[in-house]
């Protein structure tokens, strides 16, 4: 039995031009977990294609195709699941926004995973064997994270990739942030790997810089520092994700440093405690951002700091402040989104409810284009500001100032920012789906 994965390519999600390119990309981790879960019983060759990497050949030999979907990348993988089906190849979906929107992404496959994949993917793949594939799989909650099989991370191309070594120790967030999808997908009950497990696949893995990919590593504090422990041994450089709760727990923030601990990406989101509540994030304290920004910098941790713009309480100084509040705090690697509706969220939900969503053309759902009239401005304004915001904080006086404050592993520093700020100034010329066409559906 013959099994192509495949991770289609959105407008912009893993684009290959521009930053999108070997220097800013790491290997995707869903693939490589779909297939360490196929059964060892069942006779499979399986292949998988990125397509952030490599294009998808149309005439691939085999018996079933499955697409792992994001909502930006949802028309494309409809397309190549239309195209395969028409030349009589099951297709299979799941992801993100297969579970979010599963009788949307139905009417475009043979069968769709909603949730999570550790049993509904080997119970798929039994069924499928024996010819009785059923058109739906759905993953409860009551499931673990032991025991699991290594990503076969050997089945990509390590070349293609700035690093291979990317990881999973927890899963899902305790928080319920409006705009996030990862509650509406997920839910928020929390999912650990074993320390000892995720010790021994970085150890397997053998590189000394490493990735995690966990929404929130400090969600649960006890096992963030028994994780934080067991990686000081390794003698790793590591990058993650926190939320500005890492503040608070200054004991946590050096055992972090002592573990080995390069860069954090914190979702600061917005300036202001209106703007917070409004989101459901009213854990952020903007007084306090400046002051963990120092904090992290003095344990010679880097700052990717992420600002979204588009809340209610946004007026039209919310862009040139935020940029400014970047350059003048030395955030190593700042990133700007426009507020994106996803659907199934309490935010598209809410829009919707509210008459205020734009589009439901899914390309356009990516954090850079508007797809709801905002508040306090029009969306071209919205759209306008937000390039504005990226240009200022990347121009080079920008740049040097900001790493003058933290001077921290200055070449991957120098080499990200000069990536950013290509994208910063080029910001809708990688896409293939054009903002007249958002003006159109709105008229």
């Amino acid at each position: 039995m013959k099994i192509y994965l495949i991770s289609p390519k959105g407008p912009l999600y893993r684009s290959r031009g521009g930053i999108f390119k070997k220097s800013l990309r790491y290997q995707p981790l869903t693939l490589t977990t779909l297939a360490a879960l196929a059964p060892s019983e069942l006779a499979i060759d399986i292949q998988l294609i990125d397509e952030g990497t490599a294009d998808v050949p149309l005439d691939i030999d085999a018996d079933l195709i499955g697409l792992t979907v994001l909502t930006g990348s949802s028309s494309r993988a409809y397309e190549l699941s239309a195209h395969f089906r028409a030349r009589g190849i099951k297709t299979v979906l799941g992801g993100p926004h297969v579970t979010l929107m599963p009788q949307e992404a139905q009417r475009h496959a043979d069968a769709i995973c909603v949730g999570y994949a550790e049993r509904s993917w080997p119970q798929l793949l039994r069924d499928f064997s024996s010819g009785a594939l059923k058109p739906r799989y759905d993953q409860g909650a009551d499931f673990v994270l032991d025991n699991l099989p290594f990503a076969r991370r050997d089945l990509l191309d390590g070349r293609n990739y700035l690093t291979q070594a990317v990881f999973e120790a927890t899963r899902a967030c305790a928080h319920d942030c409006e705009f996030c999808v990862s509650p509406s997908a997920w839910g928020r009950k929390q999912f650990q790997k074993p320390v000892n497990h995720v010790v021994e696949d970085i150890r397997r893995v053998g590189k000394r810089k490493i990735l995690f990919i966990d929404l929130n590593l400090i969600s649960d504090r006890n096992y963030a520092r028994e994780l934080f422990e067991a990686l000081i041994p390794l003698k790793v450089r590591w990058f993650g994700l926190s939320t500005s709760l890492i503040g608070r727990d200054h004991a946590l923030m050096e055992l972090m440093a002592r573990s080995g601990c390069s860069g954090l990406l914190i979702g600061f989101e917005t300036m202001t405690k209106g703007g917070l509540g409004a989101i459901n994030k009213r854990f952020n304290d903007p007084v306090q951002y400046a002051n963990l920004i120092a904090d992290l910098h003095r344990l010679k941790i880097a700052v990717q700091g992420c600002f979204v713009f588009g809340n209610d309480s946004d007026d039209m100084d919310v862009f040139d402040n935020t940029a400014d509040f970047v350059n003048a705090t030395g955030i190593d690697l700042p990133r700007f989104a426009i507020l994106t509706p996803f659907p199934g969220t309490p935010l598209h939900n809410r829009l919707d409810r509210e008459g205020r969503i734009l589009s439901k053309n899914w390309e356009l759902y990516d954090g850079q284009h508007v797809v709801f009239q905002p508040r306090t401005m029009t969306p071209q304004q919205l759209l306008d500001g937000h390039v504005r915001a990226w240009k200022k904080a990347y121009k080079f006086s920008s740049i040097a100032e900001r790493l003058s404050k933290s001077r921290i592993d200055l070449p991957l520093a120098i080499t990200a920012n000069f990536g950013y700020r290509f994208y910063a100034h080029h910001l809708h010329s990688h896409y293939t789906c054009d903002w007249p066409q958002l003006q159109d559906e709105a008229a």
